[in-house]
C-alpha cells in the first residue's frame, strides 16, 4: 500500500525528469509547442491515474513509457498551426512514411536520452533485441534520406573540428565555423544554412543563443541544435526554448541523431515523391 507521502515523492521525481521528457518530445515532434503539449498530456494522464506509475522500473523509464502510451495512439510530427506548418507537415509525413515504425523513436531514446535497449523495449513495448534492431535501422534510413547545409557556432577549435567531421561524414555541407556572435551572423548571411549547430558560450563571452536569434530574425526559421552541459537550464518554461539539445560531453551518436532529426523536419532539400 502506498504511503501518504507517495504522491509528493512522485511529483518530486517527475519534476527532476521532466526537462528530459520535454527535450525528447520536442526532438520527436520537431516543434516546441507540439512537444510540450505531449509532455503536458503525459503529466495529465499520470495525475488522472497515478497507479500507472507504480512499477519497479526507474522513474525516467516509467515517465517515458507513459508518454509513449499517448504518442503511440496520436503521434503527429509537427504543429500544423505554426507558421509554415503545412509545408513542414508535408515534408515530415512523407519522410515518416519511408521509415520503419518506431525506429526514429528508438534512435532518439538510445542516443539523445541514453536509454539502454532493455529500457527502450519497456518504453515502446518490445524486446530489447527488437529495440536494438530499430536503432540500427533508423541510423541507416535517416542518413540516406536528407542532406543539407550546416553552420557550426563553436569557439573551441577541437570541438568545432570534431563537429565538422561528424556532420561532413553524414553527407552534409558545413558552410562555416564561427567563434563569436558577429562572426556567426556574417557567415550565416554569406551562406544560408539549413541547420545551425551552436554552443551556448562563445569566445568573446557572447552568447550562442543571441547569435542564433539574430540569424533567425534575418534568415527565417530553421532547425537549431544547442550544445550545453546544463540542458535543464534551457528547459524552464520561462522563455522561448530550443527544440533540439545535446548535452556535453556529447557522443558522436548524439550529434548524428540530433542533426538527422533536425534535417528530417526542415531541410531545404526537395522531396522526391516518385
Amino acid at each position: 500500500m502506498s504511503s501518504p507521502d507517495r504522491p509528493v515523492d512522485l511529483a518530486t521525481e517527475l519534476t527532476t525528469e521532466l526537462p528530459y521528457l520535454r527535450r525528447y518530445a520536442r526532438a520527436l515532434t520537431g516543434s516546441q509547442d507540439t512537444g510540450d503539449r505531449y509532455a503536458l498530456a503525459t503529466l495529465e494522464a499520470i495525475v488522472a491515474d497515478p497507479r500507472s506509475m507504480e512499477t519497479d522500473q526507474p522513474i525516467k523509464v516509467r515517465l517515458f513509457h507513459a508518454f509513449h502510451q499517448i504518442w503511440s495512439t496520436s503521434g503527429t510530427p509537427v504543429d500544423t498551426q505554426e507558421e509554415g506548418g503545412d509545408l513542414l507537415e508535408a515534408r515530415a509525413q512523407w519522410r515518416l512514411s519511408q521509415l520503419t515504425p518506431n525506429s526514429r523513436e528508438a534512435l532518439l531514446l538510445h542516443t539523445l536520452e541514453e536509454f539502454g535497449y532493455e529500457a527502450i523495449g519497456t518504453i515502446i513495448n518490445m524486446t530489447a533485441s527488437d529495440a536494438k534492431e530499430l536503432v540500427e535501422r533508423a541510423k541507416s534510413e535517416m542518413a540516406d534520406m536528407v542532406t543539407g547545409k550546416v553552420l557550426i557556432i563553436e569557439d573551441e577549435g577541437i570541438i568545432a573540428m570534431d563537429l565538422r567531421a561528424i556532420v561532413s561524414e553524414m553527407g552534409h555541407e558545413v558552410t562555416g565555423i564561427a567563434r563569436t556572435r558577429d562572426e556567426a551572423f556574417a557567415k550565416g548571411k554569406e551562406s544560408v544554412p539549413d541547420l545551425i549547430l551552436a554552443d551556448i558560450q562563445l569566445a568573446d563571452k557572447s552568447s550562442g543563443i543571441d547569435a542564433v536569434n539574430a540569424l533567425l530574425a534575418e534568415l527565417g526559421d530553421r532547425p537549431v541544435i544547442f550544445i550545453t552541459a546544463f540542458p535543464e537550464r534551457l528547459l524552464t518554461g520561462e522563455r522561448p526554448e530550443p527544440a533540439f539539445l545535446i548535452t556535453k560531453p556529447y557522443s558522436e551518436d548524439q550529434v548524428r541523431a540530433a542533426v538527422g532529426q533536425g534535417m528530417f523536419f526542415a531541410s531545404s532539400e526537395r522531396i522526391e515523391l516518385a
